[in-house]
């Protein structure tokens, strides 16, 4: 039961339920629950539009007190004191193991209502509480996707005021896992964002937390520096809602005086601080996308390509047989392995009521646009791939009712073809007259093998343009979803002969392979990789 001093908040605690009884007594707060496909917006109160808000993004490894500090923050804003001996969460309890997230959610907490009681501005919350977990990386593909649908949705985050990179007061090193976790988030955000990064320093006694701020500098991760270029952080212990003995009063005390005291100081500098405007975010987080449906519908052209080339030399053994066997009078059949366009089924479907896995394809010039991982759009027109009305993945860019998005792709298929003399030979008097000969024909073929290879020069300058553009806008180019693609660019550019262009990349690889921060977090994510394809099996 709520004491005297707990009073003001009577009101609250007759709608909700009490989790423990004691000192604190602890209830779980009861806000709106929205779900909308894989994200959860929770709304405690009502938006008063005369009022400013401030947004906050959490990343943090599970374990490293994340939810405690969102409750905290929520009872801050709430205005609960250490005398008021109650406690308020908002975070639903879920059991899960550090190494494993239940869940992929991203998971909103508009706190509303509260506004002059401690702060004089409403709170939002973002939480990702699925990064890193062992199920693979299209599982952090999904949280990726799910802040780019609320930064651009007209009810969405269109701003964000501070980063909170959560961590334990008592590490001393970042495991390749968490790094993993910071890389991946900072690879959403443009340069403008650096100063808006902050650490939060959890299960903290106070003391300057060197360790982690040595770990965080040896990590070269970048956040905001104060005047005296020293990095911005804020301390939190994580005994708020222990109850009280003789014993421990006194120590919970302190505790709870040095959580006001990091809440003030954090909620200070969300007051000063210019929020980010999420433009530059959500064209890092579409050109991102571009690009790995960019460079995955290269791949399929270039080995499109390359079987095609195969089969114009199959040809061209042929037709050096054939004129061989022409002049012994000899009836023959030839046989090629043909490359074709087919169509293969993909698991999709709809996902809740808003969400729809699928492909986004291009019927025009048969190629996949965007797959995997086109799960927001309805319709082709909705997909990130689409700009201005047209495709910016296609061969030929084609407008937007060009494509389809069902539950199948196109896939490069070898079949055997056989061609009777007649059909060969066919072909071999129409030429004749050019030059007595079947040389003429095969010129033709290496016409072909020519225009091809030009096709297949101009997508590999393509891809390697967004890649230089990602570098200018994004806050951390060196980031696992461009780098998965530089050995592929690579190895193809040195194919073409560009060693401008392969020194550039490979520039861009060797600044991995000096930063063992950045090289931990690639390991981190190709393992996830693997195992992901693994379980796919």
């Amino acid at each position: 039961m709520a004491t005297n001093s707990s009073s003001k908040y009577n009101d609250i605690i007759s709608k909700i339920g009490l989790i423990q009884s004691g000192s604190p007594a602890v209830y779980q707060l009861t806000p709106k629950k929205e779900k909308i496909g894989t994200l959860t917006r929770m709304t405690l109160g009502e938006k008063d539009l005369n009022k400013t808000n401030r947004t906050i993004l959490l990343v943090g490894e599970t374990g490293t007190g994340k939810s405690t500090l969102i409750n905290a923050l929520v009872n801050y804003t709430m205005g609960v004191k250490w005398e008021d001996d109650v406690w308020f969460q908002i975070v639903e309890e879920e059991k899960r193991s550090q190494s494993e997230s239940q869940t992929s959610d991203v998971i909103v907490y508009q706190i509303f209502g509260f506004e002059d009681k401690t702060l004089p501005y409403s709170l939002t919350i973002i939480d990702t509480p699925g990064y890193g977990d062992t199920r693979g990386i299209e599982e952090d593909d999904i949280i990726n996707k799910r802040l780019l649908d609320l930064f651009r949705s007209e009810d969405g985050v269109h701003e964000i005021n501070a980063v909170g990179l959560v961590l334990k007061a008592t590490e001393n090193r970042l495991s390749d896992r968490v790094r993993y976790i910071f890389d991946s988030v900072m690879s959403l955000f443009g340069k403008d964002m650096e100063k808006n990064i902050v650490a939060l320093i959890t299960h903290s006694d106070g003391l300057t937390p060197g360790n982690v701020l040595q770990a965080l500098e040896d990590a070269n991760i970048k956040y905001a520096k104060n005047e005296d270029k020293k990095p911005g952080y804020f301390l939190f212990n994580n005994h708020q809602n222990k109850q009280k003995t003789k014993s421990n009063t006194a120590f919970l005390k302190s505790a709870w005086s040095l959580t006001t005291d990091g809440m003030s100081q954090f909620t200070d500098f969300l007051k000063e601080t210019e929020p980010q405007k999420l433009k530059e975010t959500v064209e890092v987080l579409n050109e991102r996308i571009r690009l790995t449906a960019c460079i995955q519908n290269l791949k399929e052209r270039v080995e499109f390509i390359e079987l095609k080339q195969k089969e114009i030399q199959q040809t061209e053994e042929a037709l050096k047989k054939y004129e061989q066997e022409m002049k012994n009078n000899e009836k023959f059949t030839v046989e090629v392995d043909e490359v074709y366009k087919g169509e293969q089924s993909i698991d999709g479907g709809m996902w809740g009521l808003v969400f729809y896995q699928g492909a986004v394809c291009c019927k025009v010039c048969e190629e996949n646009c965007h797959y995997p991982g086109c799960t927001k759009a309805w319709k082709p027109g909705h997909c990130v791939v689409m700009k201005d009305g047209r495709c910016t993945v296609c061969t030929r860019k084609c407008p937007v009712s060009a494509h389809v998005k069902e539950k199948w792709i196109y896939v490069n298929k070898i079949r055997k073809v056989q061609k009777t003399s007649e059909e060969v030979k066919e072909k071999y008097e129409k030429n004749k007259t050019e030059r007595e000969s079947s040389l003429s024909i095969l010129e033709n073929l290496q016409k072909e093998t020519e225009e091809l290879q030009k096709d297949k020069d101009q997508w590999l300058e393509e891809s390697f343009q967004q890649v230089l553009k990602l570098e200018q806008i994004a806050l951390n180019t060196d980031s696992l979803s461009t780098l998965v693609h530089l050995d592929f660019l690579i190895e193809k550019m040195k194919e073409k002969g560009d060693t401008e262009k392969v020194q550039k990349l490979e520039e861009m690889k060797r600044r991995v392979d000096e930063d063992k921060g950045v090289l931990a977090a690639l390991s981190y994510g190709f393992s996830k990789l693997t195992a992901g394809k693994e379980l796919m099996k």
